[in-house]
């Protein structure tokens, strides 16, 4: 279709919704609620008219009624999630129906039908069907794990965050964005990041990607913990209200007050006496530290029956004191101890107090603190029968201590033996979030209502350092950093605002066994980002007596000098500032008129993002330059444009088939297409790296800046456009990612309650992303022997235009996919009982996986062709093995004591693993990057020295005989994500002992609380202990001779040639950890 078409139609589209809109005779049920359907009948069996079904939410007195249609059905949504709910049927002329008890889970439709008796007529019992398990329920079509209230409260958990319970879905897996930043949880093979969650219905993701959750990069959880109510993950959903992932969406809704007044308030604490100290036969050094966590929350109602609050407010405090410290006189370096010297460091410290008046800090014995603060306020108020409106708002206030980065030093600057900073070099990262949604839900009659969401949530992450501002200076010992102080590098006016705001209007009518949904969704990105590198200069002084000399004014020469300044009009800081602007409309139809035990249902969306900018400026020179894809195709930026608006279309189909017509074994899945988003700084990095907004100084063996304490001493007068820059661009026709989705499963009802479920999933990509960099040269010539891979130039050879260091491009793959099968057995929370067992085998195939910065996501590819011809090869976020269990007891005695055990059990392959070749093999300027050859003997491969080559020979070939994740590579390349490491088995358990006691009229409860993580190497050190690899570049290229055949060196491990590629590891989270609670719960 044209463009222009494409444009026309959704333009028309978007008009007929508006006034879909504004019509009153419509509804939808919304997704942060349940709700009640179905028939009733006359004891023949045929329909009444206008019977009235009233739903009552008990503890808060909410009321909600309508009466039946022509063909006797009814619906009653934008319920309340929990219960419990009174059921209430009347007719004239006919007895009443009643029933109380009933439960609704998130998303749940619960299917009541009733057949009524006249009251002239004396029956037995009067015949009701309702089915309440929310898996065989004929509104489920795709995958999705509900984790209710019971599951929350119960489970094992130390970090009291969702990525604890979320692990409840058997396609998931714990993954990270960074090594600096807390996990989130991985569906089916995708980046966490293109998961959605949403908190009641809001977006409540991170959008901008420098983290998988909200707060992550403080450690922090964004919501309290007891303010949660229910959690869904939906992999499969087929309702095309639910869109923004390609992984799952997990939506959250928090909990609301009732009638009743009721709260409850606990104290955790953990620390170094909670953990054990032995992982396997090796010794866990554990640090002391001192977690704290303590929260309380309040709910009840401001008016009875009408007008309800809830709050909550929770906390953690955390000290972790630095890993190392100086060698004090009279000490040798090992353990904690590095080779920097106490004398050295208090000299150090002093001259720059006594010279600069600047305090570098202290150097060691000082902690690192994790703090966060967060609120939530939720505001329910039943204005009529046919009107309920609510109001949610939370807040989080975060931050954490982080270790100067190490990138740019020589051998870092802290975390090891060789190294040790001065403490106002490390930074503070801060994690600050305000969020809120109104919502509307109205009834009009029996026929329709309306569901409107408000939402806005507002981000603020920035940087900010302990110390004032002073050039960052590092000292080299022996060519490897010693000692650094000053501004961390990467600190200055670092700092993301991100402005999220959604509004979505769902409406839904039926029409004779037809359930007709349309809706509207506009969602608005609004990000200004600052990074500024070495803004405030960066000196790097070979010894301290050089540093000394040069600041008493001495010429010495430095290994390095880099400083980053301004180019925009009266030297401006760049802000980079991106918008993305997504309406959305839908329309399905959910028909249950087909068959009775046939419910299926179709429907489509049509999303189209806008990107802006005002801060994109065009690149004049790169404009004129005729740029390459991996393809040969040429291509031209333009730094100022971004991609074109391009409508997505999502179609779905759903099914449910209750083969016996009893609701004991049902067919279910679905078909669909499902469009997610991105992490928006892949777009924004676009904006920052145009080469025109920024100029640097990058200065190699130097003696033109003796030191100065002045951080503009250097910045030029007239700064000017670099004639050196790199670049990153977005391909003009970049589409969101997509995927087509296939969804089959069987459920079979089980004796005592158990639920059997077999489920399948395909998942095959549309779009995805890729990155290329243009301005890089493809060989002509390849190396030598049997590992013939290609061979580039080298240096500035490799580029198609000397002064560009990287052309960076932006771009869709269809190439990618995933699928998995699941097996599950479960038990609903039921008189105290919760069991589930699950198993999943998968596979995930996909071209790369990205970082948040444009360049290096290229970079750290591993490939065997060149980081511009990657190949599809498992994902990183591939999941092969996955067994989990989990099972929850409580036991009630002695009138008012209780006692409830809760266990998480899983056992699964271990990450992924590349192995690569130390240096640059293939001569592109990238290191580490080059999957390695595994030779079938040793004649095919050449070890540099003469004196040692056959003894490396003979021990790498019996490294490689030894171990099967190399010796089953022999005679190819490795590929990328090739290895996977064994089997891990853990257990978490929780132990919570319950005490009840009468407080007047009242019964309040006192719990006192065990959570154990990694449970089973508290009984066997042996246990629950990880692998890790010895090594992933066990080969060190070296060099090539005349006819282009490589030498290398097998890398020694402490001395000696390693003879195991996967050993046992030894770290925090292979030991057993234990967190202690009381908890005072009154109602």
């Amino acid at each position: 279709m044209k463009r222009s078409t494409t444009k026309s139609v959704f333009i028309v589209l978007c008009i007929l919704a508006m006034k879909l809109l504004c019509t009153n005779s419509m509804f939808a049920q919304g997704t942060t609620n349940a709700q009640i359907l179905g028939t009733v009948t006359d004891a023949k069996g045929e329909p009444l008219i206008a019977a009235s079904v009233q739903v009552t939410h008990l503890p808060s007195g909410s009321i909600y009624g309508v009466y039946t249609r022509e063909d006797g059905r009814y619906n009653i949504p934008s319920l309340r999630v929990g219960g419990p709910y009174k059921i209430t049927i009347t007719y004239v002329g006919y007895k009443n129906l009643e029933e109380e008890g009933i439960y609704l889970s998130l998303g749940q439709n619960l299917r009541y039908n009733g057949q009524l008796t006249e009251e002239a007529v004396v029956l037995n019992e009067v015949l009701v069907t309702a089915k309440t398990n929310e898996i065989l329920n004929s509104e489920r079509t795709g995958a999705a794990t509900n984790i209710k209230r019971e599951a929350l409260e119960a489970l094992p958990s130390l970090g009291r965050n969702l990525n604890d319970f979320v692990r409840l879905t058997p396609q998931s897996r714990l993954s990270s964005v960074s090594t600096t930043t807390a996990p989130g949880t991985s569906f089916l093979g995708n980046d966490s990041r293109y998961n959605n969650l949403s908190l009641d219905g809001s977006i409540f993701n991170n959008s901008f990607g420098l983290a998988s959750t909200p707060g992550g990069q403080s450690n922090a959880t964004p919501v309290g913990l007891d303010a949660i109510e229910e959690v869904q993950v939906n992999l499969g959903a087929y309702d095309v209200r639910l869109s923004g992932f390609t992984g799952a969406g997990v939506n959250a809704v928090t909990k609301s007050g009732s009638n009743k007044f009721s709260g409850t308030a606990y104290y955790n604490l953990r620390n170094q006496n909670f953990v054990g100290k032995k992982a396997d036969t090796f010794n866990v050094t554990v640090l002391d530290f001192d977690v704290k966590q303590f929260g309380a929350s309040l709910g009840g109602a401001i008016v009875k029956n009408k007008l309800f609050f809830f709050v909550n407010a929770e906390g953690e405090r955390r000290d972790d004191p630095l890993q190392y410290r100086a060698q004090r006189p009279g000490e040798s370096v090992g353990g904690n101890i590095t080779r920097v010297k106490s004398t050295t460091m208090d000299s150090l410290r002093q001259f720059l107090i006594d010279k600069y008046d600047y305090d570098p800090g202290v150097y060691d014995g000082y902690a690192l603190q994790t703090y966060s603060n967060k609120l939530l306020g939720k505001i329910d108020y039943n204005i009529n029968k046919s009107n309920k409106l609510s109001f949610r708002y939370n807040y989080l206030r975060s931050y954490r201590d982080v270790l100067a980065s190490g990138s740019g030093a020589a051998g870092f600057r802290n975390g090891n033996l060789n190294n040790l900073n001065f403490k106002n070099t490390n930074y503070i990262i801060n994690n600050d979030i305000h969020s809120g949604i109104l919502e509307l839900n109205t009834l009009f009659g029996s026929k329709a209502s309306n569901q409107v969401q408000i939402g806005f949530t507002a981000n603020r992450d920035y940087r900010e350092s302990p110390g004032s501002v002073f050039p960052l200076v590092d000292i080299r010992e022996g060519n490897i950093t010693y000692t650094s102080f000053g501004y961390e590098p990467f600190t200055p006016n670092n700092r993301l605002d991100a402005n999220t705001i959604q509004i979505q209007d769902n409406i839904t009518w039926y029409l004779n066994g037809h359930t007709v949904t349309a809706g509207f969704n506009f969602e608005s990105f609004d990000f200004e980002n600052t990074f500024t590198p070495t803004w405030y200069g960066k000196y790097t002084f070979a010894s301290l007596n050089d540093f000394y000399k040069s600041a008493n004014g001495e010429t010495v020469t430095l290994p390095n000098y880099e400083l980053g300044f301004s180019i925009l009009p009266g030297g401006q800081l760049p802000i980079d500032k991106i918008t993305i602007k997504q309406p959305g409309i839908y329309f399905q139809d959910n028909v249950s008129s087909l068959n009775d035990r046939l419910n299926v249902t179709f429907g489509f969306r049509l999303d189209r993002p806008h990107y802006y900018s005002g801060s994109a400026y065009r690149n004049q020179l790169a404009a004129t330059y005729n740029f390459k894809d991996s393809d040969g195709e040429i291509i031209q930026f333009e730094t100022n444009v971004l991609p074109k608006s391009r409508t997505l279309f999502s179609p779905r189909m759903g099914f449910n088939y209750d083969v016996m017509g009893n609701r004991k074994l049902q067919f279910r899945g679905g078909i669909g297409v499902f469009t997610g988003r991105v992490p928006f700084v892949w777009i924004s990095n676009q904006v920052g790296n145009n080469g025109v907004t920024k100029n640097s100084i990058n200065s190699n063996n130097t003696t033109k800046y003796p030191f100065s304490e002045e951080v503009d001493k250097y910045v030029p007068d007239n700064p000017s456009a670099a004639p050196n820059f790199n670049l990153a661009v977005t391909d003009k026709n970049f589409k969101l990612p997509q995927l087509a989705r296939v969804n089959l499963a069987v459920d079979y009802s089980l004796p005592w309650d158990f639920v059997a479920s077999i489920e399948g999933i395909y998942s095959k990509t549309i779009n995805n992303v890729a990155y290329v960099n243009a301005n890089q040269i493809t060989p002509t010539k390849n190396l030598s022997g049997v590992d013939n891979r290609p061979l580039f130039n080298g240096g500035t050879a490799n580029r198609l235009y000397a002064n560009v260091s990287d052309a960076i491009l932006l771009k869709n793959t269809s190439e990618g996919f995933a699928y998995s099968i699941s097996p599950k057995l479960e038990r609903q929370f039921k008189n105290g009982l919760y069991a589930m067992a699950a198993y999943n085998f998968s596979e995930a195939k996909d071209i790369m996986a990205a970082g948040s910065i444009a360049f290096s996501s290229w970079r750290d590819q591993v490939t065997v062709n060149g980081n511009n011809l990657p190949n599809l090869a498992y994902s990183d976020f591939d999941q092969r093995h996955r067994f989990i269990a989990a099972l929850s007891y409580k036991k009630s005695y002695l009138k008012n004591i209780s006692s409830q055990i809760s266990i998480f059990m899983q056992s699964s392959n271990q990450s992924r693993f590349n192995l690569v070749t130390a240096g640059d093999l293939n001569n592109d300027g990238q290191s580490a990057n080059d999957l390695m050859y595994v030779p079938n003997d040793g004649s095919e491969i050449h070890f540099k020295d003469a004196a040692t080559e056959q003894e490396q020979r003979d021990a790498f070939m019996k490294f490689v005989n030894n171990n099967e994740e190399l010796s089953k590579y022999k005679g190819k390349y490795y590929e990328r994500n090739g290895g996977i490491l064994p089997f891990l088995t853990t257990v978490d358990l929780s132990f919570i002992q319950e005490f009840g006691l009468t407080v007047g009229q009242n019964k309040n409860r006192i719990q006192i609380r065990a959570d154990i993580q990694n449970f089973l190497n508290l009984i066997d050190p042996s246990l629950g202990v990880g692998d890790q690899l010895i090594s992933s570049s066990p080969l060190k290229f070296e060099s090539r001779d005349a006819a282009n055949i490589p030498y290398y060196t097998f890398t020694k491990v402490n001395g000696k040639y390693p003879e195991k590629l996967i050993v046992k590891r030894a770290s925090l989270a292979d030991v057993y950890q234990i967190q202690l609670g009381v908890r005072y719960i009154f109602n």
